[in-house]
């Protein structure tokens, strides 16, 4: 039996990213990449990570080693794996990191044993895989307590923590007590933004990289209107798909079509001029789904034709998260409870993950045709879901948490809220947004703009290719 898997990856051209970086970063942009490939000639630069599926992390890798690999870096990709066990612990360190008690059980030393156990394959079969020059960079908690096998092969580990929270509490720093002992082995600490860096870490091992999102990717690139209609329409999300047909561009710009239904829990799709409330994320309960239902039902839809996607992945492609289906559940049991006027503007779909890049392309679709997107999380670690908005020139409602308020100007690209528990102040900037087309026009602008200067992935290659070079530098 094979724990660790090899998730193939097509280089792309990072010369691409010149049409969209601004003029001043192009010149930068190109050299950090030269001196790139030939101080990392010889290595192979592996990331570890727990899913090829679903999440942003996942999205990140996929695009990021694409350019590496198109810059002429040997950039790997391994996914490891561990029993549902595995994934309850990890995912209750998830949400202890977060300061949520997520299943409430314990994080004691059962539960490190079970930890351990369930990552010692994952390394046996790691080890025969890295070279003694290869750089390792493992993301997240589900990877951490690896770090004590790889670093005894010799290699530079990075860690990279892409979840975090502003003001850390009791189940926070127990989930840090739970991880810091392998943390501490590696060689550098990567974290989203300064305020989640945890207590007691070496100062000179930590790092701060903001995510990013690929401008050329199926989920993020130009889409003719009359495509996002048509695959809206195929998925069932909207009753006219204007006779166009589903069809997308892939990463490597070759064209498809739509082939894959979505599961949609609603009384009938939405009709072409009905006014469209977006929310993609997946079925978890840090992205409060219920709370976006409830504040919609009882804030926006009686005051006009006002309709809301909560679009998620299907729950049974998301292996890292055993907790997405009764999340599901729980969204569709709310949305039958609610009084028919509100449940009827109110469609909840299960994207499917059978090709990824497809996935992407109705996520894109949805996105650009929505007239406000939501992101009213109770805890983010980034919430890359925002920028990708953002970069479609969408006017944004999202909490203030996280790296959410790194990428958002509150009231200049979008709308903050200060308290995401407070439905009703949701549902007033929705409204906000739905009723003044001209300020969401203009904030959407905006948006796209910053997004431009601050949150593509070319800054990240850049950033990573900084670090990776200060570390076998040393």
């Amino acid at each position: 039996m094979s724990f660790v898997s090899r998730v193939d990856i097509s280089a792309l051209p990072p010369e691409r990213y010149s049409a969209v970086l601004g003029p001043t970063y192009v010149d930068a942009f190109n050299e950090a990449l030269r001196v790139a490939r030939d101080l990392f000639a010889g290595r192979t630069i592996w990331n570890i990570n727990s899913t090829a599926h679903g999440g942003g992390v996942a999205e990140m890798l996929r695009s990021l080693l694409a350019y590496a690999l198109g810059a002429g870096v040997d950039a790997r990709w391994a996914v490891i794996t561990g029993e549902p066990a595995f994934f309850d612990i990890t995912k209750r360190i998830h949400n202890n990191l977060h300061n949520f008690a997520g299943d409430g059980g314990p994080l004691g030393e059962a539960e490190r044993a079970a930890y351990e156990a369930a990552l010692a394959p994952n390394a046996e079969e790691l080890k025969q895989m890295i070279r003694p020059k290869d750089v390792v960079l493992l993301h997240d908690p589900q990877t951490a307590g690896l770090i004590p096998a790889i670093k005894a092969l010799g290699v530079p580990v990075i860690w990279r923590c892409h979840v975090g929270i502003d003001y850390p509490g009791e189940y926070a720093r127990r989930a840090w007590d739970f991880l810091r002992p392998y943390v501490r082995q590696s060689d550098m600490h990567v974290f989203s933004r300064q305020s989640f860096v945890w207590e007691d870490l070496e100062p000179e091992k930590i790092q701060i990289v903001m995510p990013s999102i690929d401008p050329f990717s199926p989920k993020n690139r130009d889409m003719e209107p009359a495509h996002a209609r048509a695959i809206l329409h195929a998925i069932g999300v909207v009753r006219d798909g204007g006779g166009g047909q589903p069809i997308y561009a892939r990463q490597d710009g070759s064209m498809a079509a739509v082939e894959h239904d979505a599961k949609v829990f609603e009384d009938e799709p939405a009709r072409e001029d009905d006014l469209l409330v977006v929310q993609v994320s997946r079925w978890d309960a840090l992205k409060d789904p219920l709370g976006v239902i409830s504040g919609f039902a009882q804030h926006v839809a009686p005051h006009g034709d006002y309709h809301l996607v909560y679009a998620g992945p299907a729950v049974e492609a998301v292996s890292d998260d055993p907790e997405g289906a009764e999340v599901l559940r729980s969204a569709i049991a709310l949305r039958e409870s609610l009084e028919p006027a509100a449940r009827r503007r109110i469609h909840l779909a299960c994207l499917p993950m059978v090709d990824g890049e497809e996935n992407a392309a109705m996520v894109n679709a949805l996105q650009r045709r929505a007239h406000v997107v939501v992101q009213k999380s109770l805890a983010e670690g980034f919430g890359l879901t925002v920028a990708e908005a953002m970069w479609k020139g969408r006017p944004v409602v999202a909490s203030r948490i996280g790296g959410i308020q790194d990428q958002i100007e509150h009231d200049r690209t979008g709308i903050l809220l200060d308290d995401p528990r407070d439905l009703e102040c949701y549902g007033a900037a929705v409204l906000t947004l739905l009723r003044d087309a001209p300020r969401a026009d203009a904030m959407g602008e905006a948006a796209l703009e910053r997004v431009r200067d601050e949150f593509l992935g070319g800054r990240s290659l850049v950033n990573y290719a900084d670090l990776i070079r200060e570390l076998i530098s040393s």
